[in-house]
């Protein structure tokens, strides 16, 4: 069977990684974006094709999109920093990507946004929901949505784009803390999230890429769970560890207080004031939005 190729760029990250897997272990041999050589990492012994690549570098994008398919753009720099500092790999990179996508006759182009588009919600959130970001990064993703929703319809590009909300599983932030035996957490968590498993996000993500979902919308699970709620399961597989619950205006009063010694860290990370603020939203996602028009269960 020929199936499509298909184009993951954020291929080393925590969602990236999972859908490359899906789709390796699935027969499609896909083109795996990275930006740096393979050295350790764990995708390097997927059935797929590597392509070396950078955001920012629109010219290394012309090799990257040449012959596919379906692209499905992970990548980002998934921080909770200024409007500048995110722009030039999320705004102009996606952009960058888009244009050499139609460049390439690419037919599907699929984009996890965010949630934090939304900002605080008392009520449920569907497709309906006025976007009204409260953060820098919330902002610059529905920016960034709407501007390749017109590149893609002005190239005839079949467009869409998840909202994804909290997506877990067993490698991710709070997991590999909690495996370290403490987990700091910035609020009470009485609020309300929408969560989603990463091996469900990635099934979602491919089925919008082999049908051609068109559209914008928020996706979840089928049970919007307090913070507190949530951990309390987690907590079961990992029984010794200790949650320590900051009150929210501690949490903001020491992230302020290291934002100034950041820059000197090898590495983003999460430890922002805007990090703090997104885990204290409320947003709840109506239950089966996007799943059911491309026919899936959760």
């Amino acid at each position: 069977k020929n199936r499509p190729k298909i184009l993951i760029t954020g291929a080393t990250g925590f969602i990236g990684e999972e859908v490359s897997r899906h789709l390796s272990e699935s027969g499609y041999h896909p083109r795996l974006m990275i930006r740096r050589p393979l050295q350790d990492l764990r995708i390097r012994h997927f059935d797929a094709e590597f392509v070396q690549a950078d955001l920012t570098e629109p010219k290394s994008l012309v090799q990257a999109v040449k012959g596919v398919d379906s692209i499905l753009h992970l990548g980002a720099r998934a921080t909770f920093e200024s409007y500048d500092t995110l722009r030039p790999v999320i705004l102009d990179g996606s952009l960058a990507l888009m244009e050499a996508a139609a460049e390439a006759k690419v037919k599907t182009f699929v984009y996890s946004s965010s949630l934090l588009v939304y900002g605080d919600l008392p009520g449920e959130v569907d497709n309906a929901t006025p976007a009204r970001p409260v953060l820098d990064y919330g902002r610059i993703k529905l920016e960034t949505e709407k501007r390749l929703a017109r590149a893609a319809s002005s190239a005839g590009i079949s467009f869409g784009a998840l909202r994804l909300p909290h997506v877990y599983g067993a490698m991710d932030l709070y997991f590999q803390q909690l495996r370290d035996g403490l987990l700091i957490l910035p609020g009470l968590g009485r609020n309300t999230f929408t969560h989603l498993h990463v091996a469900d996000t990635a099934r979602i993500l491919i089925a919008c890429a082999e049908q051609g979902y068109q559209g914008i919308s928020p996706i979840g699970d089928n049970l919007p769970a307090t913070w507190a709620e949530f951990l309390r399961v987690v907590k079961l597989h990992h029984p010794s560890a200790r949650v320590l619950a900051l009150p929210q205006w501690l949490a903001l009063t020491t992230t302020a207080a290291i934002t100034p010694f950041r820059r000197y860290r090898p590495h983003p990370g999460l430890e922002t004031p805007g990090a703090v603020r997104s885990y204290n939203c409320n947003i709840a996602v109506k239950p089966g939005l996007v799943w059911r028009d491309l026919g899936l269960n959760l």
